[in-house]
This record gives structure tokens, C-alpha cells and sequence, in this order.
């Protein structure tokens, strides 16, 4: 995980988005392509990851019409496997924390731990 934002929960998938993209101020400007959901579609998210990252491209990764049952999509399993595996951290399977500064916290401390586990068994 490169940076996160914990927002409320009525706060929609499209614009938490554009706010986490407004909160990186040129932190990593190798980025060059974003991978997304269909929840992100719209000229609403677009607009403002315009606006935050100019040279950024969005890719909106959506499931096939002629799928059926579960099809592993390219790219998004990604994603998927990585929020399963921070899922893994007992701190943050639940909704325990109070404020938003130590949920964010704790998910910081669990990518690390992520992180180091790879490191050390690069297998």
C-alpha cells in the first residue's frame, strides 16, 4: 500500500477516491496508470484525478456480460487478494477503532507487516 484515506461510511467509492487522490501532492509522480472498479466510473472520479494527478490514467476494469458465477478478472484479483490478506490482521477485520487517525494507523501497521513478510520469505 502506497497511501491510504479512512473516511466515514457515507461517503461513496468515487469520491473517496478523487480525496485520496487529492492527498498525494506529487508523492509519487511515477505513477502513470490506475487501475479501478466500475464504482469509479463517471466524470465525476475522472475530474478529479485530472485534476490531482495530471498525467495519470485511469483504467476502469469491468466485469464481463458473459460471465457467469465467479471469473477471475484480469488486474482486479490484484486488488482483491491484497484487501483479503489485510483482512487477515484481526484489527482490521472489524470496525473497532474510533476516529479515523487509528484505523489508518493500524492499516499502515498491517501492510508493513505485509510487506515484511514478502521480504523475508521471497518465495
Amino acid at each position: 500500500m502506497l497511501h491510504g484515506l479512512v473516511t466515514a461510511a457515507d461517503v461513496q467509492d468515487r469520491d473517496g477516491g478523487g480525496l485520496l487522490l487529492s492527498t498525494l501532492f506529487g508523492r509519487f509522480p511515477f505513477l502513470r496508470k490506475l487501475f479501478a472498479d466500475s464504482a469509479y466510473t463517471g466524470p465525476i472520479f475522472q475530474a478529479s484525478a485530472a485534476q490531482a494527478m495530471r498525467g495519470l490514467l485511469v483504467e476502469i476494469i469491468k466485469r464481463s456480460d458473459h460471465a457467469k458465477g465467479f471469473v477471475v478478472e484480469p488486474k482486479r484479483w490484484i486488488v482483491e487478494r491484497s484487501i483479503a490478506w489485510l483482512n487477515r490482521c484481526r484489527r482490521l477485520a472489524k470496525d473497532w477503532e474510533n476516529r479515523n487517525h487509528s484505523a489508518l494507523a493500524f492499516l499502515r501497521l498491517a501492510s508493513i507487516r505485509l510487506m515484511l513478510r514478502k521480504l523475508c520469505n521471497p518465495s
